[in-house]
Formats: structure tokens, sequence, C-alpha cells
């Protein structure tokens, strides 16, 4: 058992040796480290300090939404736990102390050969339904829901991670939604009201994320992969067919609406996408349609999806502890780098054939290319609200 450190107190980095670096972005360098005083892995994202941009105690805001916000959650098991905030010698020297995870679930899926099961793709999505609903009910929302910021335990545990773009909802969900930035959520898992311009947007923002990754892990690559706002809306269109005020009351009052022609496409073609990957169950088609519903007032929510039809139906999600072993991607001495041949592992380019934006894609500036994921956090992010 640690013993307590004082309120507001810090350890120093020198009680941590450092193993390797294992991921960079704007944000910040990421290294694995071991904890000399308990012998544990951590995860040590050190924050990058500059000299403008920042609030005046130099910390980013992004980092102290961050420390703010998984400080005050409650834990949960497929939420990444920050232990701690380590210092430096200098005062720019600032690392939050994350436990260590092996997989970043983007960069294991890029690495795969084959997707997941169906029976594995189940045991994913109810821990990570777990996770977003746990936020949701504490009136917290991510805003940057995707695989990257999905970790994965070498005993199938699936952590939340990187809360740089997370808030607090100031009201209940009853209430009208307080105004905020929409320039948020990374391209791909952007959902249509954010792209049409809403900024008194609620948690289902998150709802429509889920469903994208949950297509993307069915499919094995992005269910919409956009190129910018323009181009995402038209996938959009393509894939779901095309909205209207029939569907979604309201729509005619965003604030983009009228500056932006939506294609003519009066049909849904989510299975269709499908065949040839995998066969859709009904269940399956079901809940992406469920997460996917363009209304955000009528799209389902994490809670709601728990006990959807689709985890009910054969086969039954797979037990954690008999998930596939993966080699831990981000130790490059060990394991080749994503979307390299190796043993058993395919060319991710060929496989996939995108290649994944940062936040906001062509639309907004945000993170770096790299990924840090068993660092829990990639890179920093835009500011606002």
């Amino acid at each position: 058992m640690e013993a307590p450190m004082p309120p507001g107190a810090c350890r120093s980095i020198a009680q941590f040796e450092k193993l390797r670096k294992i991921g960079e972005g704007t944000y910040g360098s990421v290294f694995m480290a071991r904890d000399r005083a308990s012998a544990r892995l951590v995860a040590l994202k050190r924050v990058k300090i500059r000299t403008s941009g920042f609030e005046r105690e130099g910390m980013p805001t992004t980092a102290l939404r961050e420390i703010g916000l998984l400080r005050s959650l409650p834990a949960h098991e497929n939420v990444v736990r920050l232990h701690e905030v380590a210092v430096g010698s200098r005062m720019d020297a600032i690392f939050l102390v994350f436990e260590y995870c092996e997989h970043d679930v983007a960069r294991l899926l890029d690495w795969m050969r084959t997707p997941f099961s169906t029976s594995e793709v189940k045991c994913l999505m109810l821990q990570l339904f777990e996770a977003v609903a746990h936020l949701h009910e504490h009136h917290v929302i991510h805003r940057d829901l995707k695989l990257s910021n999905l970790l994965l335990t070498a005993g199938g545990v699936l952590k939340l991670c990187d809360f740089g773009l997370a808030r607090p909802l100031a009201a209940p969900a009853s209430a009208a939604p307080q105004p905020l930035t929409a320039k948020v959520v990374t391209l791909w898992y952007r959902a249509p009201e954010l792209l049409l311009g809403e900024r008194a947007y609620t948690s289902a923002i998150d709802d429509w994320a889920l469903g994208c990754i949950l297509g993307e892990l069915l499919l094995h690559r992005p269910l919409m992969p956009g190129a910018s706002e323009p181009d995402q809306l038209r996938l959009m269109c393509e894939l779901l067919g095309s909205p209207s005020e029939r569907i979604w009351p309201g729509l005619g009052a965003l604030p983009h609406a009228r500056s932006v022609a939506l294609p003519t496409q009066p049909y849904n073609e989510l299975e269709t996408r499908f065949r040839g990957t995998r066969e859709l169950s009904r269940g399956a088609l079901a809940l992406l349609n469920a997460l996917l519903t363009y209304d955000p007032r009528r799209r389902c929510g994490a809670r709601a999806a728990l006990g959807h039809a689709f985890f009910a139906e054969a086969p039954p999600a797979k037990a954690r502890a008999l998930l596939p072993t993966f080699p831990t991607l981000h130790n490059l001495a060990d394991a080749p780098e994503p979307g390299k041949p190796a043993a058993g592992a395919a060319n991710a380019a060929a496989v996939r054939g995108h290649k994944r934006p940062a936040l906001g894609g062509a639309a907004a500036g945000g993170e770096g290319t790299g990924r840090a994921g068993a660092a829990s956090g990639k890179s920093a992010r835009a500011g606002g609200s």
C-alpha cells in the first residue's frame, strides 16, 4: 500500500525510471517508465509548455482540463487512471503519470491482418459503452472519441483516454444546452450537427462517434474517412441517405444548413457497405443505425446501447481474458511499426487505405500524426470552450 502524498504535493520525476519513448505529439512526449517506489509500469506524458497561448500559470488548457476531470470523475475500470502529476527540476518539466496500457486500438487495428471477430467487437464495444455511459451519467462529454483514444491492456481491458477536449455539462440533459465550440471531435467521427455549425450540442455527439467506432471495428477500415468537412457530409449522405426536416426536425435552422448543399440520396447503404467484408446481423445493423441517427434527440445513447439486441444475439461477446494477444506495437525494439509487413502482419496502408486525420481533419488545426496510445493522450488540442 502506497503512502498517500500530502494534499497538493507532487513527486519528483527522478522517482521514475524512464524505459523508452513511446510517443510524440504537439502536446508533448510520452514515455514508458517504472515507478522506483512501487516497481509498477506507468506512462509519463510530458506536458509541453510554450511561451504563449496558454493560461497565466503556463499550463495548456487541455492539460488542466484533463487533470481536473480525471481527478473529479469517479474511478471506472474502463477509463484510464491518472495516478498523479510529477515535476522535474525546471518549471516547464511537468509530467502526467498514467496507468500503463500495452496497446492503442487504432494502431493495433492498422497492424492486424484480419478484423476482430464479431464476438471480439462485442467485448470491446461493451466496455466502451460502459466508459462513455459513466462519463455521461456524471455530466461529462468527451468530445474526441476515436480508435486512437482507446487503449487495451494485455488482460483485455479497454480504457478510454485523452480528456483534453472533455467538458463537464453545466446542466442536466433536460435543460437547454450551453453554447460550446463546434470545432471538436476528429473529422471522421464528427456528428452531423457539429459539421452544420451547432454550438448548443449535447452528449449525443459522443454517441455518433460510438457508431463510427463500431462500424470501423466491424469493417476493419474507417466508415466515413472524409478529407474535409464538406466531404464528410457527402460521405454521410452516401452511406446513410440525405437528412431532411422530416427525419431531423430543426435541420434547416442549424447555422450552416443554408450554406451547405447536401447531395440528394434517399437510400440507407449501411448494409451494402459491409458486403464482401462481413455479413451484418440484424442486431448489428440496427445498432449502427440507432447510433448513426441524424437527429441527436433520437440518437441511441451509450447506456441504452448496452441493452441492445445486438449483444443478445449469437455469437456472444468474448470474455476479456480470451481476447487475442498481440505484440506491444509501441515497443519498436520488439514489434513492427503499423503498416510495415512482418511475421503475421499485413501492410496497413494496403489493408485500410486511409491516413488518420488530426483533430478537425483539413478543417482545423490539432494533433500531430504520431500516436502515443499507451500514454493515454497524443497531442495538443484546439483551445476554446
